[in-house]
């Protein structure tokens, strides 16, 4: 199997940046999705760039066992946040918290440190550490 580092460097070579991997199961089919990103967008020539040079590779070194479709993808403009470098990058954006004990909030991400979010409500700033956290995702206004 191709570990993630590979990926990563492959999708770099190309001039944008890895986001994160999802499976997916969606009408009995599972799907290896690869979300990419840019500051100046994700474009579906660039997502069709990619695929064209890892498909290949995946004949030979499948990033999952089994049948599986392969699709490259921007995370959107409401992104999960999994890992610290997602969360580092959202500093100053607005964020819908869902917390293990189901609490759900809106908030602006103020800062991040030590696996600890620091999310502005209103006037109060929760402190919120990742292993509290059910699922976390920037949030747009329309």
């Amino acid at each position: 199997m191709l570990d993630q580092e590979k990926i990563v460097k492959i999708v770099e070579s190309c001039g944008v940046s890895f986001y994160d991997t999802e499976v997916a199961n969606e009408f009995d089919k599972r799907i290896f999705r690869l979300y990419i990103t840019s500051k100046e967008g994700i474009s579906l020539d660039k997502c069709a760039e990619i695929s064209r040079i890892l498909s290949p590779i995946f004949d030979l070194e499948p990033p999952l066992e089994g049948e599986y479709l392969f699709e490259v993808s921007s995370p959107g403009i409401e992104r999960k946040l999994t890992k610290p470098e997602h969360f580092t990058a959202s500093i100053g954006e607005k964020v819908k918290v869902k917390l293990n004990s189901k609490e759900k909030f809106i908030g602006l991400l103020e800062s991040f440190a030590d696996n600890v979010a620091f999310v502005r409500v209103e006037n109060e700033l929760k402190q919120i550490s990742l292993n509290e956290i059910e699922s976390i995702r920037t949030y747009f206004e329309w």
